[in-house]
């Protein structure tokens, strides 16, 4: 049984040299060329692909905004986003929408067919400059665990009153311990959560509790 394929791309030529180098695969056909986001919106679900490969950016909506509106009802279908973006946000956007694979438009096509056959699979392929942007989010996100696993409880306690917006002597006040004291857990704060000042502790400890 072949794979099938969706492709949601309001670029033409770029849409028709996809659907040929796919349906000239043994293992694969496309079901369904759509070239704007209100045609997918109208027809996707119907079809129920395998596979769609979904454009980030249509003339008429945003290729992220078709996989949140669509994922919930096409739980079988997997969704690859091809972009010519790279930002984090639209990547991690997409990633969290539900698509299962991001790919930078300029990929062989080599690449596209084992991506297709790769999230059929259950597999999550990636084109590799964005691999390397997940790998490095995840780095991140692992070392902000760990350093808010450091934090010793006065810590803690010291920057949830930060971020309720107490300041230095009210913290003292209310922990009945001396300034100097309330300086030295928020130098340690800083230390451990790799931040230069105030705001950027609150900002980590809200996104952490989040």
């Amino acid at each position: 049984m072949s794979i099938s394929v969706a492709i949601v791309e309001d670029e033409k030529n770029y849409n028709n040299a996809l659907k040929k180098v796919i349906n000239y695969q043994d293992d694969m056909k496309v079901v369904a060329q759509l070239f704007d986001g209100k045609q997918a919106l109208k027809d996707l679900s119907d079809i129920s692909p395998d596979v769609v490969m979904m454009d980030i950016q249509l003339q008429d909506m945003l290729g992220i905004d078709i996989i949140k509106k669509l994922k919930k009802e096409m739980s079988q279908t997997q969704f690859i986003m091809c972009t010519s973006f790279e930002d984090d946000e639209k990547v991690f956007n997409s990633l969290k929408a539900g698509a299962m694979g991001y790919l930078v438009k300029g990929e062989s096509m080599d690449k596209i067919l084992s991506s297709i056959r790769d999230v059929y699979n259950g597999g999550a392929p990636m084109s590799f400059s964005i691999a390397r942007k997940v790998l490095s989010h995840f780095e991140r996100k692992l070392l902000e665990i760990k350093g808010f696993d450091e934090l010793t409880e006065r810590e803690k306690e010291v920057l949830e009153l930060l971020s309720q917006g107490l300041l230095y002597k009210e913290i003292a006040d209310k922990k009945f311990i001396a300034i100097d004291t309330v300086k030295k857990h928020v130098g340690n704060i800083y230390r451990k959560l790799h931040v230069n000042n105030k705001v950027e502790a609150i900002n980590k400890f809200n996104h952490f509790k989040n």
